[in-house]
């Protein structure tokens, strides 16, 4: 396996370590863990699908975006 040292905050390390505690990982384990679902989900994130929705008032509210050109 490749070897990558990052540097980071105090603070987000106790966060990091928090989290791996929670979920019964080592701090490497949960930095890991964090990098492996991050590269997932930007590998499975590149085929754009439009959700069907039947409701209308639902599609204008809908978070989703739309091409619409900007003035």
């Amino acid at each position: 396996m490749p070897q990558i040292t990052i540097s980071i905050d105090e603070e987000v390390k106790k966060i990091l370590g928090k989290r791996a505690e929670k979920n019964l990982l080592t701090l490497r384990e949960q930095i890991e863990d964090v990098l492996r679902k991050s590269a997932v989900r930007t590998k499975s994130g590149t085929t754009k699908t439009e959700p069907k929705i039947d409701d209308a008032l639902v599609k204008i509210f809908s978070r989703a975006k739309t091409n619409k050109k900007k003035n």
